[in-house]
């Protein structure tokens, strides 16, 4: 099933994932399958993920037209239905009706080889978009919503999650304007709209090369860029480039100002800001954070200035040292400057530990990876792989692999898609989507999860199966730490499931797979030479570990400028341009000079997904870091911790407040100066290499 792509090691006794692939475990799966009355005909037909429409780029019309006429249906049911249960599971209907197209053509829109295909999903994603933006401010269903919640006698017949998942969809009326007049609802419909075309045009921007006459650069350098008759393509910084004159001209010419990307940026952060204000928010930040950990955007600047606070020094030492590097390296300016970070940081690693992505390759084939993945699943939570033969035209790529995911007792959870390999017209990014959420269905059936996994691995090649970097295998890591959430994510309703919950919450399952992604009792089970079978000897891995925290402060310190701009962005309204901002945010919380005549911020694309919730992935990390080290650093494989995990963390998607599951699993609640701690500690420990 794997073919080239799961290759491991010649010498051991299989060479294909456990449980998966043979005539007998296939039989099984289909057996399982009729007990527990899943129904396969939609991931049967010829489309793509099984829809009969999406056989062509003209499904998705087609795919569209009858999602709205279910969403009218349920629509009149919900405001004729007298309140009750029926009435959260009727949204949550509704709300999958359009998520099931809209999901699987917001992953089309981006990973497609055809362009055809793209375009198509594209247009959908904005239709779709649109009538959701309608149905937010449609005051008929509202008031089916309030009329529940305001009956106090039905109120107490619900369970805790059909109460809570009633609230958040009455949530998002209200920060859509629902309580406004006629007029200022219309107007929020037209901001969300306008907005919807905004993050189209800037995302697109952020991505575009920027262009400059050869004759500009030294002749000496410009075989570094892609070159079209007399001007130079700069596609991004060269970061890692050695010559410090190509880092530095990629630097300033990549992120040269575009006038009107940045009136762009300017107009989608004011539109924002009017709609916060219009819903009745002090700003687009205080709307955002409303349900998750932070709750407030002055939770957040408390933490991100805490955490400068207590990295100070350590920061200090860093940039000290690149210091050191750059002198090493015959510059003929001494100072540190952006262009440098990234690569003095990997030098000195270099220096200190040779660190060599070669020498760890061969021990990471992807399909021993993979095994590893299986191996650890098995032990943690009693999940497996198994792997599926897609139908034809199910695929939208001839590399792309489909596993089901198994539980030892409660049979298939759910499907994932393996978009692993490299290709043209791909995005080079690693990223999971949820292609279509899990729910319980009226006839009692559980709709399974469908998720894909896209990475960027190179392919197999000839005798030699794809090898990974050990930065790829954290990668592989952390984006099956998502798709497991998704899969053990089984709530009621789809409107929470999996990672459909807080976005500084959402981040935490895959974080703490990084740390068993660097933990040698995990990477022994599976590690081992693709040609001689020999196991990755111990001292690599602590070494790997160690340089891991190099200039990590001075690293950790960038994100915080990030998460503050953000936070400054898509806060009260400073009446500057947002280069004046960035200057003030890079002075304040990185410690390198801004560079004249440069805008960073045009390249900053999670604005449009992340927009003030950049500092998730900080806090994240450090619930991350406090799970990990309280329950697994003493045993990773414990199935004990692994299912209080599954129960606290994992099982309830978005049906319950972010807070409340860390503290279930951590058994205390957390406060700022724990996480600011938590993370700390990770610099100064090493908390991820064995025991």
């Amino acid at each position: 099933y794997w073919l080239k792509a799961i290759k491991t090691s010649s010498n051991k006794k299989s060479a294909t994932l456990p449980r998966r692939g043979d005539v007998q475990t296939f039989w099984k799966g289909l057996v399982l399958l009729c007990k527990i009355k899943v129904s396969l005909s939609p991931l049967c037909s010829q489309g793509l993920f099984g829809v009969p429409e999406l056989s062509g780029p003209a499904g998705f019309q087609m795919a569209q037209h009858q999602a709205l006429r279910e969403a009218e249906f349920l629509v009149h049911k919900a405001c004729t239905h007298p309140p009750g249960a029926v009435t959260v599971e009727t949204f949550d209907q509704l709300s999958d009706s359009l998520c099931r197209v809209a999901d699987l053509a917001d992953f089309i829109k981006v990973a497609h080889p055809d362009a055809a295909f793209r375009e198509a999903a594209e247009r959908t994603c904005v239709e779709i978009g649109t009538v959701v933006e309608i149905l937010n401010t449609n005051v008929d269903l509202c008031q089916s919503l309030k009329n529940l919640l305001g009956n106090e006698a039905v109120l107490a017949t619900l369970d805790s999650d059909t109460r809570r998942v009633a609230e958040l969809f009455m949530f998002d009326f209200e920060i859509s304007g629902i309580h406004l007049d006629y007029s200022k609802r219309s107007k929020a419909v037209a901001l969300n709209v306008k907005l919807l075309d905004l993050y189209h045009v800037f995302l697109s921007g952020s991505q575009l090369p920027n262009a400059i006459d050869k004759q500009v650069l030294p002749e000496h350098i410009r075989h570094c860029f892609s070159i079209d008759g007399n001007r130079v393509q700069i596609s991004g910084l060269h970061a890692d480039s050695p010559n410090e004159l190509v880092r530095e001209a990629a630097y300033k010419i990549f992120l040269y100002p575009n006038t009107s990307l940045l009136l762009c940026l300017d107009e989608l952060l004011a539109c924002r800001h009017e709609l916060a204000t219009l819903v009745g928010y002090e700003s687009f930040a205080h709307r955002a954070l409303k349900g998750t950990m932070a709750k407030t955007p002055e939770t957040v600047m408390k933490f991100l200035k805490l955490l400068t606070e207590k990295l100070s020094d350590r920061t200090s030492k860093d940039f000290k040292m690149m210091k050191e590097m750059k002198k090493k390296t015959h510059t003929t300016n001494p100072e540190v400057m952006p262009w440098d970070h990234a690569y003095l940081s990997s030098a000195i690693r270099t220096e200190m530990f040779n660190i060599d992505p070669s020498i760890y390759s061969p021990y990471f084939s992807l399909g021993a990876c993979m095994e590893g993945l299986n191996c650890l699943f098995t032990q943690l939570l009693g999940v497996y792989f198994q792997a599926e033969q897609p139908k034809m035209g199910e695929l939208w790529s001839e590399d792309v692999r489909k596993l089901a995911v198994v539980h030892e007792t409660e049979g298939v959870l759910g499907y994932i898609y393996c978009d692993f390999f490299r290709r043209l017209d791909k995005p080079h990014q690693d990223c999971h989507f949820t292609i279509r959420g899990g729910r319980l269905r009226d006839d009692g059936v559980y709709q399974l999860p469908v998720v894909v996994l896209m990475l960027s691995l190179p392919p197999p090649s000839g005798r030699t199966p794809s090898l990974l970097t050990p930065s790829m295998v954290e990668n592989l890591f952390h984006e099956m730490g998502h798709a497991m959430h998704s899969m053990l994510g089984r709530t009621h309703y789809q409107h929470v499931t999996g990672t459909r919950c807080s976005t500084d919450f959402a981040e935490v399952p895959s974080i703490l797979m990084e740390y068993f992604a660097s933990d040698y009792r995990v990477l022994s089970q599976f590690a081992r030479h693709y040609q001689t079978g020999e196991p990755l000897p111990e001292n690599l891995v602590s070494r790997l570990c160690e340089s891991k925290r190099v200039c990590s402060a001075a690293d950790t310190q960038l994100q915080i400028f990030y998460a503050a701009l953000d936070q400054v962005y898509h806060g009260k309204p400073q009446y500057r341009s947002t280069t004046d901002i960035l200057r003030e945010m890079q002075e304040k919380f990185y410690g390198l000079p801004y560079v004249n005549d440069t805008a960073w911020q045009l390249r900053f694309s999670h604005l449009v997904g992340y927009g003030a919730k950049y500092y998730s992935y900080l806090m994240s990390r450090a619930v991350a870091s406090m799970v990990w080290r309280q329950c697994f650093l003493q045993d990773p494989f414990s199935r004990v911790m692994g299912e209080r995990y599954r129960r606290e963390m994992l099982a309830h998607g978005g049906s319950k407040e972010p807070v409340l599951m860390v503290q279930g699993m951590l058994q205390k609640t957390p406060t700022i100066e724990d996480f600011v701690d938590a993370l700390v500690l990770d610099l100064n420990t090493n908390v991820k290499s064995s025991v």
